[in-house]
């Protein structure tokens, strides 16, 4: 193929047998890529020109190498497929005699091209379902049982395998209309009649090959994903599970299995159900056998049959009353495989397959009537408490060296499993209740006074781990066994990290019971203070620390210094990584939250002056990308010290259900607003040099917005100058932080007489400078720095209130900000503007 000719129309080319091989050599042998693609691009067009019709055929010529016969072959799929319509009603028999004799002929050939031929011969028979070919599938098989002195009997044996594997596939890709699909799948339900009797023979024939019983197998696995009755497929299921005594055929006989008793369909056929119970029993001890010699493919294979069964037919299974034992040898049996040894994913990766089986068995028993659900209860509560002990063992870490062993893909996929088995216990726990959390604290407590027999940290942390599991979502408070707990947990061996972890997330799941129990507050407030200092234990430390500071602020008072003093000295040695120092700087803001006005004051004045001097000396040197890190850094541990330190008092809740903020009584200022209006010059000066980075500037905004956002009404005392700066900021460079900031300040305070003028006047200079600059065309480098900026999506457009405003700007976004603003003072009473607006 030529280079020109890429350039021209589709229509335009010459579609011959001869350029559809060069441009086939060009994209296989061509070592220039762009070639590459422009034979691509030009071999697409080709195979969907009426001159497809022609060329295919020939490509399929026996002198041709496979690459170019599969082109051919394919070639005939699209326009099959796709052009259905073009084709006349009269080719159809021409059409299909044709593919029939180069399937025959390929049966012996090349593999790839035969499938592709098997497609395109698929195709056709979906598209003439079922007015003009109804018994499309029985004619398949006589066509190919037909003797032929040309081709060998195998070989005819594989390629109708192969043209009955790919019917059904084809059907499920198909483009048919939904009504057409109706009528074919109904006709190829009909026509399964003629497939597995034949598959059934084959599978049982002693002389048949391995490779042919495998094709059998794929191909019924095919079918039955047709929704085919399950009763009607019974013997074939029943000699797939004796496939699987053969290693050659096992994967494959699984797949079959697990497919045709996956169809939902399938649990209509209960005495077919009870059948396969006695089936799937049979093989546990080829499943003992596999988890022995340690042949996690076929104890994974099996496993996959068990849960198949049982996740997908619980219910109806539950309800055979009369075969409850049977169906209580299964769920054993999936038991088995979820507490198969070793350590998952390493040592093996069965498991996780079963969690989704006990959530699905827990749910039916559960909705079931009250009267059967106790009868019910009483046979499966003894097998959920034996689930628990089942995963908290398969949850506990190995030995330290094997884990140091273990790749950092392998660590990931572990904690994942954990997650899930932590999501399990949880979901347990609404059928077990109480005893569970009982149950757990008897054998924590024999764990750690049993002085003979010192525990080992993996069966503490586990334990502790189904406490955090249960407490991290459900409300534990009227547990009777949580003081116990807490009064356990500073007489364990913290001698590990993993350990020291889920101690520290177990405590931060008990906040909210702490908060109701504040005399065990010293209990555990000790361990989380010292676990701060441990760069190890960071995000478990510092949250733990910030649910206690939240949950407990009240009853903090007596440890706040302490509290403090530690924060204080991790955060100047920077042992946590910037996330963390956030999060640290938010647990102390609710704390200082509840402490006397003056004390707050020292506290604050005690916590950030380190960081005001540092701040000042980053201010006074010449801008670089070192010291703009370290604003922002500084800059964001305020703001989020800011977002909690929250003096006024909540109602729990109001009349209508929602939380509300009572003024704080305390004379004077707000002390956060003491403290922003001593770093106003400060952070002006900030502002003076970084005004043009979009990053220092929204970090100062956002400490203005988020203590807006938090005090309300008490922010008051800054609204004036704020106001001013803001508008100096967004006179002299645009940018979206400050846009949004001025909208949170227009809706708090545009209905404050006392507060309008200020705000009045940042509103109509912001509104003037944003409608300027988008006048003045899109290549404005203030527009770009606005629509670079966006954060603020979901707003009404403003396109209707400002006409001036063009269509097509690309604004969206930034001027809906204003709008939101706008709306904000337009609602202000009117008796404030002389009764108009």
């Amino acid at each position: 193929m030529e280079h020109g000719r890429s350039g021209q129309s589709p229509d335009s080319l010459d579609f011959t047998v001869e350029n559809v091989e060069k441009a086939l050599h060009q994209l296989y042998y061509d070592p220039n890529i762009e070639n590459k693609n422009l034979a691509q691009k030009w071999l697409m067009h080709a195979q969907v020109s009426p001159q497809a019709w022609h060329f295919s055929w020939a490509l399929l010529s026996p002198d041709k190498v496979p690459e170019i016969q599969y082109f051919g072959a394919s070639a005939l799929h699209t326009k099959i497929s796709r052009y259905w319509g073009d084709i006349p009603a009269g080719q159809y028999e021409s059409l299909k005699s044709q593919l029939f004799s180069q399937i025959a002929r390929f049966a012996s050939g090349s593999k790839i091209v035969l499938t592709r031929l098997c497609v395109a011969l698929a195709s056709l028979a979906l598209n003439m379902m079922p007015e003009n070919w109804p018994s499309a599938v029985s004619d398949m098989v006589k066509m190919f049982q037909t003797e032929s002195s040309d081709v060998d009997g195998r070989a005819r044996c594989l390629a109708l395998l192969e043209l009955l594997t790919v019917l059904p596939e084809e059907f499920q890709t198909s483009r048919l209309p939904q009504y057409r699909k109706g009528q074919v799948r109904n006709t190829l339900g009909q026509e399964s009649a003629a497939v597995f009797p034949l598959l059934q023979q084959l599978l049982q024939q002693h002389d048949s090959p391995g490779f042919i019983k495998q094709k059998v197998l794929k191909c019924f696995s095919s079918w039955v994903q047709l929704d085919v009755p399950l009763s009607d497929c019974e013997g074939l299921v029943q000699v797939a599970f004796s496939s699987l005594q053969d290693p050659e055929l096992f994967d494959t006989a699984v797949e079959a299995i697990v497919n045709a008793i996956s169809q939902p369909d399938s649990q209509r056929y209960v005495n077919t159900l009870l059948k396969l119970i006695p089936q799937v029993l049979q093989l546990q001890e080829q499943l003992r056998q596999a988890v022995q010699s340690c042949d996690m493919e076929t104890s994974h294979g099996i496993c996959r049959i068990a849960v198949a069964l049982g996740e997908n037919h619980s219910r109806v299974l539950l309800e055979q009353v009369e075969h409850w034992q049977s169906f209580l040898a299964l769920v054993n049996m999936i038991m088995f495989c979820t507490g198969i040894p070793g350590h998952y994913p390493v040592n093996e990766t069965t498991s996780s397959l079963t969690l989704t089986f006990w959530y699905t068995l827990q749910d039916d028993i559960m909705s079931f009537e009250a009267d059967k659900q106790v009868v019910y209860m009483q046979v499966y509560r003894p097998i959920y408490f034996q689930l628990v002990d089942v995963l908290l063992h398969k949850a506990q870490f190995p030995v330290d060296e094997e884990y140091s062993s273990w790749s950092s893909d392998e660590k990931e996929q572990f904690r994942i499993y954990r997650v899930d088995i932590s999501d399990t216990l949880m979901y347990v726990y609404e059928m077990l209740g109480a005893e569970l959390l009982s149950n757990l604290y008897d054998k924590l407590g024999r764990l750690l006074t049993n002085a003979d027999q010192p525990a080992s940290w993996q069966h503490t942390e586990t334990l502790l781990y189904g406490f955090q599991s249960i407490a991290e979502t459900i409300d534990v408070n009227y547990s009777d066994v949580i003081p116990g707990l807490i009064g356990l947990i500073p007489r364990i061996n913290i001698n590990n990290v993993q350990l020291a972890d889920t101690v520290m997330f177990t405590i931060g799941a008990l906040a909210e019971w702490l908060a109701d129990h504040p005399v065990m507050i010293n209990n555990v407030l000790p361990l989380v203070l010292h676990a701060l200092g441990n760069p190890e234990l960071s995000i478990s430390s510092v949250s733990t620390l910030k649910k206690i500071c939240r949950e407990c602020k009240y009853d903090l008072t007596p440890y706040a210094a302490n509290i403090v003093a530690v924060s204080q000295d991790v955060l100047i040695k920077q042992i946590h990584k910037t996330s963390q120092c956030m999060w640290l700087m938010q647990a102390l803001g609710f704390l200082l939250s509840a402490l006397p006005g003056e004390e707050i004051l020292r506290n604050l004045h005690s916590l950030i002056t380190p960081y005001i001097q540092q701040l000042e000396k980053l201010a006074e040197e010449t801008p670089n990308p070192s010291n703009k890190l370290a604003i922002i850094h500084i800059l964001g541990l305020l703001s989020n010290l800011f977002t909690t330190l929250d003096i006024t008092q909540h109602d729990d809740e109001s009349a209508e259900g929602t939380e509300v903020k009572k003024k704080h009584t305390e004379p004077g200022p707000n002390p956060v607003v003491v403290v922003l209006q001593q770093l106003f010059a400060l952070i002006q000066n900030v502002l003076s040099k970084w005004l043009n980075d979009s990053q220092v500037v929204e970090a100062v905004c956002a400490i203005f917005e988020k203590s807006v956002k938090t005090l309300l009404h008490d922010f008051a005392p800054m609204v004036p100058q704020l106001s001013e700066m803001l508008g100096q900021m967004y006179s002299t460079i645009p940018q979206a932080s400050s846009l949004d900031l001025t909208r949170q300040m227009v809706h708090i305070f545009a209905n404050e007489t006392e507060h309008f003028p200020p705000i009045k006047a940042l509103f109509q200079l912001t509104t003037s400078v944003t409608l300027s600059i988008f006048q003045q065309g899109p290549q404005t480098e203030a527009r770009l720095v606005l629509v670079r900026g966006a954060r603020c999506q979901g707003h009404f457009p403003l396109w209707r209130a400002v006409p001036q405003v063009p269509r097509g700007s690309d604004c969206q976004g930034h001027l809906p900000l204003l709008y939101g603003a706008a709306a904000s003072l337009w609602r202000r009473p009117a008796d404030r503007t002389g009764g108009t607006r």
